[in-house]
């Protein structure tokens, strides 16, 4: 049913909006088919632990747990424990491990594809570390992953980029790190926009130079790289690096402002998804998916067209906190009882970006039960002092 709110306006105007006048989308009955796609699914932290939230992290497991159970339900596979916007920022290794031990475990229980990421992020970035250090810690945290039964999102390493002295060092990091697998995993690809640490990744700036560097890598080890996932938010740059990829490597878009067109794809190929933005959107994600599978691209634009200011919305700069956008769609939707995240990080944007972030997700026919939503947009508004 629709209901209406009075949302503020920079100047302490406050205006009527009335939320749930476009039904909710629907999504598809049964798993994508012509796509493989993954949802970097969010954690929900614990609100009620005593603990520092800027340092130490507690989850809910119940409520993490059950809402990749719900990416499961819809068709989408999940990417677990790759969250760049906590781990480095209040998710340690040591609650990591569980996490992926968990969540694997549910994933085998409901059927559900999974693939966990695994880095160097207990290591603290120095230019005092060597590269064997590098190698040892994606050693154990490969190790673990494999060990758990999943495919390892082998993510890129702040611990690298702080002592690699050029491309080199990346290439025999990588070759070590995926010689040593026992199944084919996806690389990550890491823009600094999402993490500034991680500038001047691959030994270049240059960012088609650093390209070159990646394809080395994958050519060398073909047969070990299920995919390469980009996050650049650069269409053209993806669509170039996809048509050099090797036969039988996937391109797994991570683009959060581009991917309809990048996942519909051209004559020569397309992108698969492993997306943050799946998560937020993930009932329109499964619809379009769905739509694209029966040939209707016409309701495959139709639905992610308004999906699309929402997720440049989330992922606005700065980028790597696109996280809160992501877990406040979530509360707002009823997954999680509270607006709560790990490191704070509820605080990163401001209150017009959150009341934009419900416009648009309204928009977007994401908001599954406008009245809720609206009631739960009212509590934080209220805790704004906006009455």
């Amino acid at each position: 049913m629709p209901a209406t709110i009075l949302l503020p306006h920079a100047d302490g105007r406050l205006t009527p909006y009335v939320a749930g006048l476009r039904e909710p989308v629907l999504p598809a009955s049964r798993p994508a088919r012509c796509r493989v796609a993954y949802a970097a699914a969010h954690v929900v932290c614990d609100a009620l632990a005593d603990v520092d939230p800027f340092s130490e992290a507690q989850l809910d497991w119940e409520a993490t747990l059950a809402y990749r159970r719900y990416l499961w339900s819809l068709g989408l596979s999940v990417a677990e424990a790759m969250d760049t916007a906590q781990r480095g920022m209040g998710l340690t290794w040591q609650t990591t491990q569980q996490l992926i031990r968990r969540s694997v475990a549910e994933a085998r229980a409901c059927g559900g594809n999974i693939a966990c990421g695994a880095g160097t992020d207990h290591l603290e970035p120095s230019p005092d570390l060597r590269l064997e250090d590098v190698e040892a810690a994606y050693a154990e945290q490969c190790a673990f992953v494999e060990a758990q039964g999943a495919r390892v999102i082998v993510m890129a390493s702040r611990a690298l980029a702080s002592c690699a002295r050029g491309p080199d060092d990346y290439l025999r990091v990588y070759d070590r790190v995926l010689s040593q697998l026992a199944r084919p995993a996806i690389i990550h690809w890491l823009g600094d926009m999402f993490d500034p640490a991680l500038a001047g990744y691959w030994g270049y700036h240059d960012l088609d130079a650093a390209m070159d560097v990646c394809l080395e890598v994958i050519a060398g080890h073909a047969s070990r790289v299920d995919g390469v996932k980009v996050s650049l938010l650069d269409a053209d740059r993806e669509v170039a690096m996809r048509r050099r990829l090797p036969p039988g490597v996937r391109m797994y878009s991570g683009d959060d402002y581009n991917y309809p067109a990048l996942i519909r794809g051209d004559a020569g190929g397309y992108s698969d998804a492993l997306l943050g933005i799946f998560d937020a959107i993930a009932p329109a994600a499964s619809a379009a998916l769905g739509a694209l599978d029966e040939g209707d691209l016409g309701r495959y634009d139709v639905i992610f067209g308004p999906t699309v200011p929402l997720s440049r919305h989330i992922f606005a700069p700065p980028t790597r906190y696109y996280k809160t956008g992501v877990v406040f769609m979530a509360y707002l939707n009823g997954h999680q009882g509270h607006f709560r995240m790990v490191g704070g990080l509820e605080g990163a944007r401001s209150i017009p970006h959150l009341c934009t972030l419900f416009v648009l997700a309204d928009g977007a026919g994401l908001l599954r039960d406008p009245e809720l939503a609206v009631e739960r947009m009212r509590r934080v508004l209220a805790l704004a002092g906006v009455g």
